[in-house]
């Protein structure tokens, strides 16, 4: 008896509750902090230190030793602060659910304001902004936002639903956007057969190009989508008498509300309906098009989840061995997969060329795919509402970039914003992965559930391994 309370006390004694936190001393964070520094100064000298000028006839070298100066003490501070501050911190925190913070009915009312939000913004912008600045809020932030929410949706189906890590998908854009241009200058089809004939044409390539990829996984997966993305953009630029080259094709037929064109003319959607003319008619109905589109998109994923070959995507991306030994068709898993994803972004692509009245292959990039790619990763892989916020943030604040004016009373007017854009682009990523490593949502809403439907912590889900 005696011998058990005394055990019993000294495993009182020895539970000490959680070891602390491993944090360095200040004289090691100093160190640290001081080779960060040193870093971003050998990272910048040849970027940042020297700017070439115009000077009459020649040009000019200007240093610029003091900006360098700052950013390797910006860099400095904030690993200092990170090492001795935030980091211990964050691993002190116990781990935590996004999805238990909120109750399902909050969560509920959350989506529906945002659903009311996004369909009064044409007429919030208008009020707020006036005519003249409603252009520039519907067209660069609104129509812009929803095009790659619409293909950071449509990207999730292949990456973040099956697993598979494709580095091309601008190349269906590319395909949707050309198809319809071209069925709209050569055969003189309306847009409104255009948008579902780039889709079913982006699908069979998505299906082409998943039949040479049924066996590759991982990094090698991704290579290929890759240079699948680069053969369809060299095509597009050497092919000259089919897609015009560098020049592009120009003029594409805009769409039209049931014929009605959005001109000034007595044929117009202004004189039809006895309003005076605006370009913001054609606006606002490109962003409503465009957010139809989106929300299709959004339907559409959410059923085929709950539907077995969603279920099968979803096994696919955890395990493909378990999924053959469970007698599910890989080889139809991946191809449909491809296929769905590829389909709607040939609809964003046709949307695109409607929008855009003029496509080359500049617009269809390697970076595109990895800006779409980075949205899908930041905003949770799997999670439709994390990829539209992550949309939101990455593309809404590379356009708030431009109207950060104020910014050249404090550099000089020589400063532009807009230049650093891919720096701020990858310092969000570095944060996104020390912070929320799983993206901003997190958790995963199972497909199906027998009693309760309990949402499941992403670190227990296999993503996008290929």
């Amino acid at each position: 008896m005696q011998s058990s309370a005394a055990s019993a006390s000294a495993s009182r004694k020895l539970d000490i509750g959680p070891a602390p936190a491993d944090s360095p001393g200040v004289g090691a964070a100093a160190m640290d902090a001081a080779k960060s520094a040193l870093l971003v100064i050998g990272l910048a000298t040849p970027i940042v230190l020297i700017e070439t000028k115009q000077s009459g006839a020649g040009v000019a070298l200007e240093w610029r030793f003091g900006l360098v100066a700052v950013l390797a003490a910006i860099a400095a501070l904030a690993r200092f602060i990170h090492l001795t501050v935030v980091g211990p911190r964050v691993r002190a925190m116990p781990a935590s659910n996004m999805a238990g913070r909120f109750s399902p009915g909050t969560v509920t009312w959350i989506k529906r304001f945002a659903l009311v939000f996004v369909l009064l913004y044409p007429f919030i912008a208008l009020a707020l902004a006036g005519k003249g600045g409603a252009i520039k809020w519907i067209d660069n932030f609104g129509i812009q936002l929803l095009i790659y929410v619409m293909l950071g949706w449509g990207l999730n189906i292949v990456v973040g639903l099956a697993g598979l890590l494709d580095l091309g998908y601008v190349a269906f854009y590319a395909v949707g956007a050309y198809s319809s241009a071209l069925l709209a200058k050569t055969v003189g089809l309306s847009f409104w057969l255009c948008l579902p004939l780039a889709g079913i044409f982006a699908a069979l390539w998505g299906i082409l190009l998943g039949f040479p990829v049924l066996r590759l996984r991982g990094d090698y997966l991704a290579i290929v989508t890759l240079a699948f993305g680069e053969i369809i953009r060299l095509v597009l630029i050497n092919w000259v008498d089919f897609t015009g080259g560098y020049a592009g094709i120009s003029g594409i037929p805009r769409p039209t509300f049931f014929g009605l064109p959005f001109t000034a003319g007595d044929d117009g959607f202004a004189a039809f309906f006895g309003v005076s003319f605006t370009p913001l008619h054609r606006l606002i109905f490109l962003f409503y098009l465009i957010l139809a589109l989106a929300l299709l998109t959004n339907y559409v994923t959410i059923k085929l989840r709950r539907l077995p070959i969603g279920r099968a995507w979803e096994a696919l991306r955890e395990d493909e061995i378990a999924c053959r030994s469970l007698g599910i068709d890989t080889v139809m898993t991946k191809l449909t997969a491809f296929a769905m994803g590829a389909m709607f972004g040939g609809f964003a692509g046709a949307f695109f060329a409607a929008r855009q009245g003029f496509i080359s292959p500049e617009s269809f990039i390697f970076m595109e795919s990895a800006v779409i790619l980075a949205i899908v990763v930041l905003g949770g892989m799997g999670s439709q509402l994390g990829v539209a916020i992550a949309a939101v943030v990455m593309i809404g604040g590379t356009e708030l970039l431009r109207e950060l004016d104020w910014l050249k009373d404090i550099f000089g007017p020589g400063f532009d914003p807009t230049k650093y854009r891919m720096l701020l682009f990858g310092l969000a990523m570095v944060v996104m992965m020390v912070w929320k490593p799983r993206g901003l949502i997190s958790t995963r809403e199972p497909s199906i559930a027998l009693h309760e439907r309990k949402a499941i912590s992403g670190a227990l889900v296999k993503e996008g391994h290929g």
